[in-house]
């Protein structure tokens, strides 16, 4: 989930994800022998960065290393300690009590139960305009204040004393200590903000640190910066790394070359670069849970063709011409794996079974490349809307490796569905975006990452009233078992699970929208490079157990 601005965000999201990726280490003790001399990790970044000030980030891809929360997100998406020592959880799951450990800022000052309630308090704040204050969905109050019609001032969080603090909920939220693993969680020290003003997270020095390291030598605008070693955090004995060093490259040809002299210890590999590269000695993979889908617009202004998008023979008939094994393979040619359903695949298991959960909610003919039901379907739907031939548009963004994606849809649609004509448009992201928001598109390739390791980060987008469901697919029966997961089911996790496996079936079997394919990340890394933590979801690296082996 993540709903902010939308895509915009989500491109953002990518960006700060992918890019700040990798690494190097630092050590603490050599007395194993093990580690280099020197515990330095040197990383690539694609653009500046935005915004260290955890309210208002377009995404949290590496930011646990310098900011962390009440718990971090371990190996598998396991939750690990944080900056609280131990929760207390009612029967009904509706209040936390988290017991803050005796943990320090970076300049040696104390954290409070009161940065929590401050920190939180000023995010869901309107005026803050937090991109992913809708993650705070859930605790008491929230969704009223972020819409504007209730004080910051009854959030349902309080502090008890410096080490005590107190979440009210207004429904149990079953992935709720996973949630508490984004930084976007984290404390933020008022005095800190007060003291600085406008000044605040402007510059590396106008902040205060709570992760394993902290920031230095960023500016607000330059290409160059470092984490380093975080004296003052809580569990600095497990932290090995004393510097991470990042640099801006936008060229992943200038990546390459860089750790082939040995400047970087990983780059990730553009398409082209994959295949000239898988038999590399340090070639690996980092898969992300980020789904690739065609949207559909329901509310086409287009009267002709709202009539077809919304018929789902037609629908159908798109999902079952497009060969996405040839697509992954031929086209976007990198690591990544076709989508079988919305949710991606290992992102959740089954309470009961353990079984996967794509695996368990696929529906057959919803997402195989079947071009003779394909021609059926959609001679049968096009009789159905009254129609001989079909033309619409198809809108992408310019980001790799869209545009080649876009003229594979076009030249398999147009061979497999007598009577389509598709018309591309591929266009900057950040203009794509916006016309996607607006509604100003008839299918739109879009994508989706998860915030955190459960299907409702995938499923609640596609809901009726979600701000990121551009093509304004509804459905009462997939709106009540979100609903149902999210509420009545939320203290009950086989039957939660069985309500969000139905969700999933019902978007699939009405083509809400259309799955392509499952990214999945090529990169080059220095081998000696050890420990370091990546997850598919939410923060994905982490760094704060990384090291140089010798």
């Amino acid at each position: 989930m993540k709903k902010r601005s939308v895509l915009t965000v989500i491109f953002s999201l990518l960006l700060v994800t992918v890019l700040a990726a990798c690494g190097k280490q630092s050590s603490q003790s050599n007395s194993s022998g093990k580690y280099a001399s020197k515990q330095v990790l040197n990383l690539s970044y694609s653009s500046t960065l935005d915004s260290i000030d955890i309210s208002n980030m377009s995404g949290y891809g590496s930011t646990g290393n310098i900011f962390e929360s009440l718990y971090r997100l371990g190996k598998n998406g396991q939750v690990t300690p944080g900056l609280a020592s131990k929760t207390k959880v009612s029967k009904d799951g509706k209040t936390y009590t988290f017991t803050i450990r005796n943990a320090k800022w970076s300049d040696g000052s104390a954290i409070t139960a009161q940065d929590f309630v401050y920190s939180w308090k000023r995010t869901v704040t309107p005026a803050t305009k937090s991109q992913y204050a809708y993650l705070f969905s859930g605790v008491k109050n929230a969704d009223q204040i972020v819409a504007g019609k209730k004080s910051p001032s009854t959030l349902g969080v309080k502090a008890e004393g410096k080490h005590t603090f107190i979440v009210t909920l207004d429904k149990p939220i079953t992935y709720f200590k996973k949630l508490m693993t984004y930084p976007l969680f984290g404390p933020i020290s008022e005095k800190a903000v007060k003291k600085w003003g406008s000044k605040y997270g402007t510059k590396a020095q106008y902040m205060l640190y709570s992760g394993p390291f902290k920031l230095t030598g960023w500016t607000g605008t330059n290409n160059k910066w470092a984490f380093v070693k975080n004296n003052q955090y809580w569990d600095k004995k497990a932290v090995h790394l004393s510097r991470i060093n990042y640099s801006v490259n936008e060229s992943t040809t200038t990546t390459l070359n860089l750790f082939q002299e040995g400047k970087l210890d990983l780059t990730q590999l553009a398409s082209e670069q994959v295949k000239n590269m898988k038999t590399n000695k340090d070639y690996t993979t980092y898969p992300y849970s980020i789904t690739t889908f065609l949207a559909y617009n329901f509310k086409d202004s287009n009267k002709t063709i709202r009539k077809a998008l919304n018929n789902k023979k037609i629908r159908q008939a798109i999902s079952l011409s497009i060969n996405r094994k040839s697509l992954v393979k031929n086209v976007i040619g990198d690591a990544s794996t076709t989508a079988k359903t919305f949710v991606p695949q290992n992102l959740a298991s089954d309470p009961k079974s353990g079984k996967d959960f794509a695996d368990e909610s696929t529906v057959k003919n919803s997402t195989s490349y079947n071009p003779t039901l394909a021609k059926k379907l959609w001679k049968e739907g096009l009789k159905e809307v009254g129609l001989k031939k079909l033309t619409v548009g198809l809108l992408t963004s310019n980001d790799e490796p869209n545009k080649p994606i876009s003229q594979y849809f076009k030249g398999q649609l147009e061979k497999n569905l007598p009577g389509l004509t598709i018309n591309l448009s591929n266009i900057p992201s950040k203009v794509a975006s916006t016309r996607a928001q607006q509604g100003n598109f008839d299918i739109y390739l879009s994508l989706w990452g998860a915030d955190f390791n459960d299907p409702i980060s995938h499923l609640q987008i596609m809901t009726s009233g979600s701000g990121y469901n551009y093509g304004k697919y509804s459905s009462s029966e997939y709106n009540a078992l979100v609903k149902k997961a999210q509420n009545q089911d939320a203290n009950n996790a086989e039957a939660r699970w069985q309500d969000m496996l139905k969700a999933e079936q019902v978007l699939m079997k009405d083509q809400g929208i259309t799955p392509i394919y499952q990214t999945v990340y090529s990169f080059l890394q220095n081998p000696k490079v050890k420990g370091v933590i990546h997850n598919t979801a939410g923060t994905q690296w982490n760094y704060k157990y990384a090291y140089i082996a010798k």
